[in-house]
């Protein structure tokens, strides 16, 4: 059996948007099994009592260089959201939708580049409509409460185990944080395969 990465992300998150790009190559690499696990972050930061980063002026300064050093190092574009933050509530229970329809390798690349590429608005109704009808997502889907139960499930099974902010990995019980993480996480997947 391959060894499974754990993957807590929130279409919000520009790190997350950054790990997400180079964990194909990683998966190939190492053979281990990527386990897709939307959550919300606002509501991870609320039961850990932690913060964006764009809410320190100078750290948020600081992330737009930071942010652009890494789409370089991995070559892959991005774009700052000129609405970042925004509320992600409807593209997560999205992603998790997908996930129960079977279209998740549709919406989930479609929704980062949406939203670090493009620039979309993601709590815009117009825009997250577009973004559903063109990956397959039945729109009603993503008010039902079984989505978001299973969303909720996945953000209290986030905060459970540690997760204060995102990207997050597991790798079996151990945890890694931030996209910088990724050569720890591929390190511990060569331990347990």
């Amino acid at each position: 059996m391959a060894a499974q990465i754990e993957f807590f992300f929130d279409y919000g998150s520009p790190f997350s948007y950054l790990a997400d790009t180079q964990l194909p190559a990683l998966a190939k690499r190492s053979g281990a099994e990527i386990v897709y696990r939307p959550m919300l972050l606002g509501a991870v930061f609320k039961a850990t009592s932690n913060a964006s980063p764009v809410t320190v002026p100078a750290k948020g300064r600081y992330m737009g260089i930071e942010l652009q050093r890494w789409a370089r190092r991995y070559g892959v574009p991005m774009d700052m959201n000129s609405h970042f933050p925004f509320n992600t509530i409807k593209l997560m229970r999205a992603a998790v939708a997908a996930q129960m329809q079977g279209c998740f390798e549709r919406y989930h690349p479609a929704a980062f580049r949406a939203v670090w590429v493009e620039g979309i608005d993601g709590s815009d109704p117009g825009a997250l409509g577009a973004l559903l009808e063109r990956t397959g997502i039945e729109r009603g889907s993503i008010e039902s409460g079984e989505v978001k139960d299973r969303l909720r499930a996945n953000t209290d099974e986030a905060v459970a185990r540690g997760v204060f902010g995102a990207p997050a990995f597991f790798v079996g019980d151990d945890m890694f944080w931030g996209n910088d993480r990724l050569d720890f996480v591929e390190e511990a997947v060569a331990r347990v395969s």
